[in-house]
Formats: structure tokens, C-alpha cells, sequence
């Protein structure tokens, strides 16, 4: 071959994309009239080489089954250029077909299955592998590690460990990729042994193995060990410092998490970073924010990372303007398509009380991923948008166990339960796994209904699967058997419970008070002062609505102003309307009436009528007219209030303003409501 012909050939390196197709094809025509594509091997390879870059494996394939004559190096390049294209099935019907495998063509179809998750398929090869090589043993064992299967890449190392004929214990990748699946485990014995075969084998540590080790010891919450290998490398990186900044930030000592950071000068953006999600970790919001701020002073360019790390530290305060203001400064980032910034950002707004510039971002966005999408279920539910997230749901190519979490809430949340349960059955035939929050959540749908039957069924899988002691899942049944009205069974497991945090308490408060228990809640009340907790605005909503329940008037008085001076919480709605049906009921109409000029919210036509039925009851009819009328104005096909009005114009003796209010009611077809009841069978 002329050098003329040896400069053309090579130019088929150059054609590596589908932009240059056109080129390499006239290239082919060109080897064809000269006869050298039939009578040069390194040719004919070339050309595969050039198909198989460009995108173009029919042609590929069309060439290589035409060739004369075929090396390893003709099979190599089909076999790697199909796994490339993700064709693996016909990957492997060409590694199967081919006559005589090297060593290449082993590792390159086992890294390339253990990369594309077909990890049964490779390890099977693996093992039929003639000769096994340090690069088979490190792709199945980071293939594993990298599909979630940490414990079975220990496991792997186990056997190559304890084989004698085995000749690459000692490579590098190997024993990194190994100690990452035991941190990853949190197996910090095996981790030691690692370390310790590492020590005996002599072997110097690198900048992988060392950062590595720390991570793992940092993880396991080996302190003192994670230092002593960081003392021992020569030039600790910043892979390492980051690690041992997360192992303290993961047991609550920041102040040597910080001092870790500030030990190096010129910090590079991922230490920044690992310093801003500890603090975010260990709900420190402000600190994060005080450092991020110093990292833009500094000039240290942020990454995605450093945005998304932020943005959960606003999510969690909850700051609308910080929201804004990060919104602006990842825009000018150019990180807004960056799906896990994006998701951030979604979030950050929802969790800020904006669902509508949640949405709207949302729908801005080009590029979606799983989590994003459970972001949206979410945010979408919490503001009544229930059809949206279902269609989310229902279009999603790959859910997790998020995903039906959050759309089972959600329809529950929304006054869907029979759709949620309905998903929940789905989900169990199609043998899914369920969590704690999957079950807690059917519970919570099935007491919206007062299901007791199927309740009960959901809680006998509770046991089966061993969750009959979880927190969340204990609150929901006691939320559950307070709906439907067994109060009793609901304190049973309230008195069984490891009572940690406020939301237990305040569940069977409300199942008290929902039941006509008032008494018993304020009882309950009590303890849980005694117990050293701080009441909620929940739980004030549960003590008012105790009293409610019960006509104590001077108690919800007390508690309501010790709610407000006390405890520094401000009155919701629901707390006014609490106090507004007290006073109504007990005959403090004047008060009630007062208490809504006085709220910093516009009455609706619910808290009128609690005031109404206080006037029917007390005999006030002047206060009952002027209340009616109000309820009219705000709601005009309330036909409570045009019935109670016409009937305080008849006792009045007022027969002609009683049949003009009926006649209205006719003119506006305001119909009354009849009257019904229903038991569950």
C-alpha cells in the first residue's frame, strides 16, 4: 500500500461521529476500487471501527460479514460496538459465535454488561472466563457495587480473596471499589480486613485507597481511624478531606467537621460543598447559608451541587425571598436544566408555600427525571391540583417507591381515599415492595372512610412485615381507630408506643376531641406537658376542640390566650372557629360576634352558622336575622341559612317576610338539603 493510501486510511480515525459518515463511506468506495477493503485486514478493520463510531452498525455488520478474513481485533470492535450502541443481545450472539476469544474480548463483554445493570448475565461469563484478569475481577465488583448490590460484590471479593491461585488481590481498583461496597454497607469489620490485608501485602497508598479508607471509617463513624489514615498520606486530597468532613458532619460534630475544612487553604468547590450539605444535615439551615455566602465572596465558582445543597437548606426554612434570590443566581449560573438544580428549585418553592411558581417552573423545564417527577407529585397535590399529579403518575416510564407514596398521599390528602386504596391494591399484586410510608398512608385513606374491616387487614400486613413498632405507622393507626369512632384501641397503642416527638401525642388528642372526649383530651393534655413536650398549633387546634366539645368556656378562653402570650403561636382559622362554635353554643353570642370582627381572617359562612345556630338555640332573634342575612351575602345557596331565617320570621309573627324568604328560595332554586345517615355493613 502506497503512503498516499496509508494517509487515507488513517483519516477513518478522524471520522468518528455521524457528521462524517458521508465522508467515510466515499473512503470505503475509494479501498473498494483499489481492492485493498478484501485483500488488507487492518483496512477492512478500520472501516468497522469507522461504521461503528459513526452510528452506523447495519453497515458494520454488512462489511464484517463480507470479509474474507477475520483477527480478534474484527470481532472485538462488533462485539464492543453493539454493547456501545446498547444492542447487548446481538453483543453476545457475536461473543458467542466467535472463535477464538482473548483476552480482551472477555473483559469488554463482562464490563460492558456489569455497566448496563445485567449483572446475572456477566457474572455468569465471568465465571465461565478462562482466564481471569484484574480488569474482569474489577468491572463484575464495581458493576455490583454501582447496581445497588454492594453485599454481593463483598461477597465476590470473598471468593477472590480466598483463592490462592488468585494472582490480583492486591490491585488498586479492586481494593478501592471493595472498600467503597463495605462503607456503603456500613460493614466496618470486613472494612478492617480489607485494610489490614492492605498493611500486611505492604502495599503504598495512593490517593484512591486512602481516600477510600476514610471514607469508609468516616461513614462507620471510626473517627479516630479515618484521621490516622488521613495522617498517614502524604498529600491528603480533597476527596479525603471531604470524606472526613462527612463522617463528623454524620455524628453531629460539626465544630471538627468545620475544623477539617478550614484546615485547607483555597478550598476547591466540593469541600465547600460538603461543608454546606453537613451543615444542611444537621438542620444548622442559617450556618449553611452564612457559608455559602462566604464561598461567592471568596470567588469560588458554584456547581450544581452548591445549588442544590442551598436550595434544600431553603426548603427547609422555608424563606420565600431566599427562594427568589437563588432562583436568579442559578439562572445566571446557566444550571437551570440541570435536572437535580431543577428539582431542588421545584421543591424549594413548594416547600416555601409558592405551588404555583412551583408549577410553573415545572412546566418550563425540558428535561425530567424520576425524583423531579415525585417533586411534582407532591407539590401538585398539596395544592389541590390532584388530576395533574395523577397524570404524572400515570405517564411515568420508571416509578419508584416514591412515586406511589406520594400519588397513595396524595389522593388520600385530597379526599381520594377509594382511589388510594384502589393503588395500594395495584401495587400489592404486582408484589411491590412496601415501606413504612406506603402502609402508613393506606391506614390514613382507610380511616377517611371509616373502613375498619379493611384497616384492620392493612394493619395484619403491618405485622407480617414487622412494622408494627414504627412510629409513623403506630400514629397512623391511632388516627385510624379514632376515625372510626374506637377511641379505645386507638390509646392502647397510644399507651404501647415510645411517645418521642409531639405528632403521636397530637394524633390522639385529635382522636379524643373528634370523638366527644373532651375531657379525656384534656387529660391527655396534661401529660404531655408533664412529659416536657411543646404543644403545636395541632395540638391547639385538638385542646380548643376538646372544649368545644364539652362547653368549657373559661378553659378555652385560657387556652387560647397561653396559645397566643404563652407560647408565641399564632391562631389559625381553625383556632378562631373553635373558640367562635364555644361561645356560640355556650350562649356568649356577643363574644362570638366579636371574636370574628377581631380575627386577622375574613369569616366564611361556616363560622356564621356556628353563631346562627347559637341564636336559634339562645332565643337572640335580632342577632339571628342580621347573622343569616351575613350568611347569605357570603354564601347565596346556603339553604341552611335562608331555612333558619324564614323560620325566625314565622315565631316572630313576621308570616309575610317568612314566605318572601321561601319564595326567594324557590326564585334562586336553592334547594334544602335532606337528611341522611349511612353505617358500614
Amino acid at each position: 500500500m502506497d503512503v498516499s493510501l496509508q494517509s487515507l486510511a488513517r483519516l477513518l480515525q478522524y471520522c468518528n461521529t455521524h457528521h462524517f459518515i458521508h465522508h467515510g463511506k466515499q473512503l470505503h468506495l475509494l479501498f473498494l476500487k483499489k481492492g485493498f477493503v478484501n485483500s488488507t485486514l487492518s483496512i477492512a478493520n478500520r472501516l468497522l471501527q469507522m461504521y461503528m463510531r459513526c452510528g452506523h452498525a447495519t453497515d458494520a455488520l454488512r462489511l464484517f460479514d463480507e470479509m474474507p478474513h477475520r483477527n480478534c481485533f474484527s470481532w472485538n470492535t462488533m462485539i464492543e460496538g453493539y454493547l456501545k450502541s446498547g444492542n447487548n443481545g446481538k453483543s453476545l450472539e457475536l461473543f458467542h459465535s466467535m472463535p477464538d476469544k482473548d483476552d480482551f474480548s472477555w473483559n469488554v463483554v463482562i464490563s460492558g454488561l456489569a455497566k448496563t445493570g445485567e449483572l446475572e448475565t456477566a457474572r455468569n461469563l465471568f465465571n465461565d472466563m478462562p482466564r481471569k484478569n484484574a480488569i474482569a475481577w474489577n468491572s463484575i465488583i464495581h458493576g455490583y457495587v454501582r447496581n445497588g448490590c454492594a453485599r454481593e460484590a463483598v461477597k465476590l471479593f470473598k471468593e477472590l480473596y480466598s483463592d490462592p491461585l488468585e494472582r490480583f488481590r492486591g490491585d488498586m481498583f479492586i481494593l478501592a471499589t471493595i472498600v467503597g461496597a463495605c462503607a456503603d454497607l456500613a460493614a466496618l469489620e470486613w472494612g478492617k480486613q480489607v485494610h489490614s490485608y492492605m498493611l500486611t501485602s505492604g502495599l503504598e497508598f495512593d490517593s484512591v485507597l486512602g481516600s477510600s479508607l476514610v471514607n469508609l471509617y468516616g461513614k462507620c463513624g471510626e473517627l479516630v481511624s479515618a484521621n490516622h489514615v488521613l495522617n498517614t498520606m502524604k498529600e491528603p486530597d480533597d476527596f479525603s478531606l471531604s470524606a472526613l468532613i462527612w463522617g463528623y458532619a454524620n455524628c453531629g460534630r460539626m465544630n471538627d467537621a468545620r475544623r477539617i475544612f478550614d484546615s485547607k487553604s483555597n478550598q476547591c468547590v466540593m469541600l465547600w460543598n460538603s461543608m454546606i450539605s453537613a451543615y444542611v444535615s444537621n438542620n444548622e439551615e442559617m450556618e449553611a447559608f452564612v457559608l455559602f455566602h462566604k464561598m461567592r465572596r471568596n470567588r469560588v465558582h458554584e456547581d450544581s451541587s452548591t445549588f442544590a445543597n442551598i436550595l434544600s437548606a431553603c426548603s427547609a426554612l422555608g424563606i420565600f425571598e431566599y427562594c427568589e434570590q437563588l432562583h436568579s443566581q442559578v439562572c445566571k449560573a446557566g444550571v437551570t436544566d440541570d435536572v437535580i438544580v431543577a428539582s431542588a428549585l421545584v421543591d424549594a418553592y413548594s416547600k416555601c408555600g409558592r405551588p404555583n411558581d412551583a408549577c410553573k417552573l415545572f412546566n418550563e423545564l425540558k428535561v425530567h427525571d424520576t425524583i423531579l417527577l415525585n417533586t411534582m407529585i407532591t407539590t401538585y397535590s398539596s395544592c389541590g391540583r390532584i388530576e395533574d399529579a395523577k397524570l404524572i403518575f400515570n405517564t411515568m416510564l420508571n416509578r419508584s417507591l416514591i412515586s406511589w407514596n406520594s400519588t397513595i398521599v396524595g389522593l388520600s390528602q385530597n379526599g381520594c381515599p377509594i382511589e388510594a386504596l384502589h393503588l395500594f391494591c395495584k401495587m400489592n399484586k404486582l408484589d411491590l415492595r412496601m415501606d413504612k410510608f406506603s402502609l402508613a398512608s393506606v391506614i390514613s385513606a382507610c380511616g377517611s372512610i371509616s373502613s375498619i374491616e379493611l384497616g384492620e387487614q392493612v394493619f395484619a400486613r403491618v405485622i407480617a412485615v414487622g412494622l408494627e413498632s414504627d412510629q409513623i405507622i403506630t400514629t397512623s393507626l391511632i388516627d385510624f381507630y379514632c376515625k372510626c369512632g374506637f377511641p379505645e384501641n386507638g390509646q392502647k397503642l397510644f399507651d404501647a408506643m415510645m411517645k418521642f416527638d409531639v405528632i403521636s401525642w397530637n394524633s390522639m388528642l385529635m382522636g379524643y376531641a373528634t370523638n366527644g372526649k373532651g375531657h379525656e383530651a384534656l387529660a391527655l393534655f396534661n401529660e404531655m406537658k408533664n412529659a416536657g413536650l411543646t404543644p403545636t398549633n395541632i395540638t391547639f387546634t385538638a385542646v380548643l376542640s376538646a372544649c368545644d366539645h364539652c362547653g368549657l368556656v373559661e378553659e378555652g378562653r385560657k387556652w387560647f390566650d397561653a396559645m397566643k402570650w404563652e407560647y408565641r403561636i399564632d391562631p389559625e382559622i381553625e383556632h378562631y372557629s373553635c373558640m367562635v362554635d364555644l361561645f356560640a353554643r355556650a350562649g356568649y353570642l356577643e363574644e362570638a360576634v366579636n371574636l370574628v370582627k377581631e380575627m386577622p381572617f375574613q369569616a366564611d359562612s361556616s363560622m356564621w352558622s356556628s353563631i346562627l345556630r347559637g341564636c336559634m338555640v339562645h332565643g337572640d332573634k335580632n342577632l339571628g336575622k342580621k347573622v343569616a342575612t351575613r350568611i347569605i351575602e357570603l354564601d347565596p345557596v346556603n339553604s341552611g341559612a335562608y331555612v333558619q331565617l324564614s323560620n325566625i320570621f314565622a315565631t316572630s309573627g313576621e308570616w309575610e317576610r317568612s314566605s318572601s324568604i321561601r319564595n326567594a328560595m324557590r326564585e334562586k332554586q336553592v334547594k334544602k338539603n335532606p337528611g341522611c345517615s349511612w353505617a358500614e355493613f
